[in-house]
């Protein structure tokens, strides 16, 4: 079942922010909710895919799972880690890209907040804090490889979890996890006021037809799929 809200939330208390790493947002905190609704065993494997300051790590750490964060930023995996001792949970943090650095192991669960947002650019940057956002034209230049990779990391019956724009196409995530190995649905969706980077090139959005004029919200979808 499909569900919408807004609320209103905050950052969780005690998270340490670090300058040019992910602040936990909407999308973030509408990945938590989806799952906190999954059924973790205690141990449970989970992997969390661009971690950024690490409140999804923590929040299924928290429930007793073994959690593994992974983040191509330096910044953004020292974060986690600072983090993860300060809330005294144990929480591997790996510096990488995407699930590369955990190529070989299987997971129950996989959870991702991926750079979602289209851009001018051909290419998503390689640093900067735009890392964090930016995934090409068709804002699918970081998705569409979780996609593809993430069945080879999780066990029979494993989850995975995403959040992105409805901007950058859910029928193509639909697809493309269908072609891998999963039975996926869109479990939640949700609107949010654009941001500053939203509004910066809403200009740009509107005469690529991804927005209609005067359209100032972007719907997020929570994509969950399961490994067959």
């Amino acid at each position: 079942m499909v569900t919408t809200a807004t609320p209103e939330r905050t950052r969780p208390p005690g998270l340490l922010r670090t300058p040019g790493v992910y602040v936990p947002q909407s999308d973030t905190f509408l990945l938590q909710e989806a799952m906190e609704r999954e059924p973790l065993r205690p141990g449970a494997e989970v992997l969390d895919v661009g971690t950024g300051s690490g409140a999804l790590a923590l929040a299924a750490a928290r429930r007793g799972a073994r959690v593994t964060a992974v983040d191509t930023s330096w910044r953004a995996v020292l974060t986690t880690r600072v983090n993860a001792a300060l809330a005294g949970h144990r929480v591997e943090v790996l510096h990488g890209d995407l699930l590369a650095p955990a190529a070989g192991r299987r997971f129950d669960l996989i959870v991702g907040n991926p750079p979602y947002v289209p851009a001018p650019q051909a290419r998503p940057p390689r640093r900067g804090p735009a890392v964090a956002w930016d995934a090409g034209p068709d804002g699918r230049a970081v998705l569409d490889r979780i996609c593809d990779g993430a069945a080879a990391l999780l066990r029979p019956h494993g989850v995975l979890l995403l959040v992105h724009s409805a901007l950058c196409g859910v029928a193509p995530t639909l697809e493309r996890l269908r072609c891998t190995g999963f039975e996926p649905d869109v479990v939640d969706r949700e609107k949010v006021p654009f941001g500053p980077v939203m509004t910066s090139r809403a200009a740009w959005l509107r005469q690529r037809g991804l927005i209609a004029p005067g359209e100032d919200k972007e719907e997020l979808v929570i994509v969950r799929a399961d490994r067959i």
